[in-house]
């Protein structure tokens, strides 16, 4: 895969008015401009005129190893921005520049409608949010400039921003066990659905939560409990 130009993008500031004086000072930031979401997107249209494609892939919550009851205000609107409203302010620059039929994705997760203990720090609320907001940005952009808004909710995957929670490998241990399909996800399953998504071949899905997760979303409780171990239980022959 080519990559034509990088971008360094701060999702959490929309335009120069919004940086704090001592974040503009910060020597991370020494050298760089034009980084805010509002630069960034004037700086594409600047390259490349119109695009089809935007995919949002970004999420931080500071206190996700913490509970709920324990985070902070800070920590929670924290998740929020970052996880959630940058999304909104990403599409609301972009969404100009995309050509009418093209495509919006984002990354989402099932603890934005079950519990999933250890997802803490409002990470789970920033998904919801980002769901609800998929379903409205997607009439919204749908509406005034034919750009259709998706989601994909994928299952346990052995990724770099994933081993933050803690947990990672018992979770994949977990879906292996109980998902109908009993293997692991790959990143390249995740990938091939965000291709279609973003294809013509979607051309009339938007504001949808598609599930890429073997199948585990769809489980009302875990097959390997000690509840079950009479019953005839279907298994992979190979696990």
């Amino acid at each position: 895969m080519e990559i034509t130009k990088v971008y360094p993008l701060d999702a959490v500031f929309d335009n120069l008015e919004d940086v704090p004086e001592d974040i503009k000072t910060n020597k991370r930031y020494a050298g760089s401009s034009k980084w805010t979401v509002q630069e960034v997107a004037e700086s594409v249209k600047n390259d490349f005129g119109s695009i089809d494609i935007l995919v949002h892939s970004l999420a931080n919550g500071p206190e996700v190893t913490k509970p709920l009851l324990e985070t902070s205000r800070n920590g929670y609107l924290a998740a929020l921005s970052a996880s959630s409203y940058s999304y909104i302010s990403l599409l609301k620059h972009f969404v100009p520049i995309i050509n009418p039929g093209g495509s919006s994705l984002s990354l989402t997760y099932i603890a934005s409608e079950k519990i999933i203990p250890g997802y803490g720090g409002g990470m789970s609320s920033a998904k919801a949010a980002l769901e609800s907001d998929t379903r409205v940005l997607a009439f919204e952009a749908g509406r005034k400039h034919r750009v259709r808004v998706n989601t994909i909710s994928a299952g346990p995957l052995r990724s770099r921003a994933a081993k933050a929670i803690g947990f990672i490998d018992m979770m994949i241990d977990y879906s292996i066990a109980n998902a109908p399909l009993q293997k692991e996800l790959s990143a390249d399953e995740v990938g091939n659905t965000a291709a279609f998504l973003a294809s013509p071949l979607a051309s009339a899905i938007t504001g949808t939560v598609i599930y890429v997760d073997n199948g585990l979303h769809a489980m009302g409780v875990g097959v390997d409990s000690p509840i079950f171990k009479d019953l005839n239980i279907p298994k992979d022959e190979n696990h």
